[in-house]
């Protein structure tokens, strides 16, 4: 291997990474207490440029999707990235930093020695994860990944931001894990439906019949799209999107020009708005809200958001409740109790999930469906639970977050504590949504608020706000701030007094 000098000592920050190229390849330097270390500069989960992120408390944070890893050897902390960093040979001579252009070798597939069997029921975000961080952590026994979907598991936040927009075609939907993954880490992938499960024996049985038994075992089965009950609502062309074969019955069905009445103004369905606009139809959103996630987000910034959707032609109705999918073999319009009639060629449901828990008649459930965990993510002796059908404790409260990161850390929490370890969630809530070229990134999870206050206007990003309760920080939110964002990803996992909070912004370049 040859060593390449890239830089001089002083030129690496003590907050930040410094990105360099060796050979082509981009390679990020950083200090580690009073060492430095090489690692890959992008993401492993979607490339971001990881000297746009923050290092705090011993970790690097991505900008874009706030993944996590120790600045001391790369290793992964936080998902949505499911591998850790590659690392780079480095030495310094006389003050200048050189590397080499070839990563370490990093060969962790456990051996074979454990006769044990875990299931996990999905294998979307929370499932994938989960067998990741099970091979991660040493498991060498059997693991069985058992999903509804043929194919394996892949990043479902990109149908209703890119994909139904026509900017990412379907076949290009990033897997979560590819095929050699797999066939490397040994970790069985098999299509079923789970049936029973029983739970006291550990034993589940799917509806091919198969009796399957498990030493430990996850359910991470997601949700199911809420459906309308309405006639009309089994016209051809009305839909829900929650897998690929959804958004590719929408991309088959949806052309330039055509109407769509979107019900509801969930994430989903707003980010579907946005996306099937830049498609090219003319879209109505039927909205609950006047004013589009204030509960999450208040009203300064729902109301940006919602003017940005109308500047780019987006309609809203938030008078009235659809009754009616008027049609005889396909959908003509939606028709309201207070008597409005929409013209529609298609119609979108987005109107929340149901947790997926139907077939776990033993266990006790929520009002919701879902299935309360504690704080190791436990359901019951060696069964746990994670992502969406799961109410786990934060903040001294039960609550049940559907965000697709969260979903993989509790997860990797719940293998974690598979193996017998004692982990619980101590993170910060983060997810991200998407509406015509601007990324909103939300930090936190805040019921209620005292205080809010913004750094730069919501309605003409960049912006930073923070929302407040008795002084300390509950959540953030901004737009194209990914740096501030990075850095409060790892603060406020302590308690962040209000103060300190707009310190540490003013500070982050």
């Amino acid at each position: 291997m040859t060593l390449h000098r890239v830089a001089r000592v002083t030129n690496v920050p003590e907050d930040r990474g410094l990105e360099v190229q060796v050979q082509g390849s981009k390679i990020l330097l950083l200090r580690a207490g009073e060492q430095l270390r090489a690692y890959q500069a992008e993401c492993p989960h979607a490339g971001a440029p990881l000297a746009d992120g923050a290092v705090c408390n011993g970790r690097l944070t991505c900008p874009w999707h706030k993944a996590q890893f120790r600045i001391e050897d790369g290793g992964l902390c936080e998902p949505p990235a499911l591998d850790s960093l590659k690392r780079y040979p480095l030495e310094i001579r006389d003050g200048e930093i050189w590397v080499g252009d070839q990563p370490l070798s990093d060969a962790h597939t456990p051996p074979a020695d454990d006769p044990r069997t875990f299931i996990i029921i999905g294998a979307g975000a929370a499932g994938t994860a989960a067998a990741a961080a099970l091979r991660e952590k040493g498991f060498g026994g059997r693991v069985l990944l058992i999903d509804r979907e043929a194919d394996a598991g892949y990043d479902r936040t990109a149908l209703s931001k890119y994909v139904i927009a026509g900017e990412m075609p379907l076949q290009e939907v990033p897997p979560l894990r590819d095929e050699a993954f797999y066939r490397e880490q040994r970790i069985e992938r098999l299509q079923g439906e789970v049936a029973s499960l029983d739970a006291s024996n550990r034993t589940l049985r799917l509806i091919d019949g198969q009796s399957l038994t498990y030493d430990a075992a996850l359910l991470a089965t997601g949700g199911i799209p809420k459906l309308l009950t309405l006639p009309g609502a089994d016209l051809p062309q009305v839909f829900v999107l929650r897998s690929r074969a959804h958004a590719q019955q929408i991309l088959h069905s949806a052309s330039a020009g055509q109407r769509v009445v979107i019900i509801g103004d969930s994430f989903i369905a707003m980010e579907s708005a946005s996306s099937l606009r830049q498609l090219g139809l003319d879209v109505t959103v039927l909205a609950r809200h006047a004013v589009p996630f204030a509960k999450q987000f208040g009203e300064t910034v729902g109301k940006a958001i919602r003017a940005r959707h109308e500047a780019n032609g987006v309609v809203f109705h938030t008078q009235g409740n659809a009754v009616q999918i008027e049609g005889t073999n396909k959908v003509e319009a939606v028709r309201l109790d207070n008597g409005q009639r929409l013209a529609a060629d298609l119609v979108l449901v987005g109107i929340g999930v149901t947790p997926a828990t139907a077939a776990f008649t033993g266990l006790a459930k929520e009002q919701d469906q879902s299935l309360r965990v504690d704080g190791a993510m436990r359901v019951a002796d060696g069964l746990w639970a994670a992502g969406d059908i799961a109410t786990f404790p934060l903040n001294n409260q039960y609550v049940r977050i559907e965000h697709w990161r969260l979903a993989q850390q509790q997860a990797r929490i719940a293998a974690a504590n598979m193996l017998g370890g004692d982990e619980h969630y101590l993170d910060v809530p983060f997810f991200w949504t998407w509406h015509f070229g601007k990324t909103y990134d939300y930090l936190g999870h805040a019921e209620g608020w005292d205080e809010v206050e913004f750094k730069g206007d919501p309605y003409d990003p960049p912006f930073i706000g923070l929302f407040g309760k008795n002084g300390v920080v509950s959540a953030a939110l901004a737009c194209e701030m990914d740096r501030a964002m990075a850095m409060l990803a790892e603060r406020m996992k302590q308690p962040l007094p209000w103060e300190e909070a707009w310190r540490l912004i003013r500070d982050t370049p």
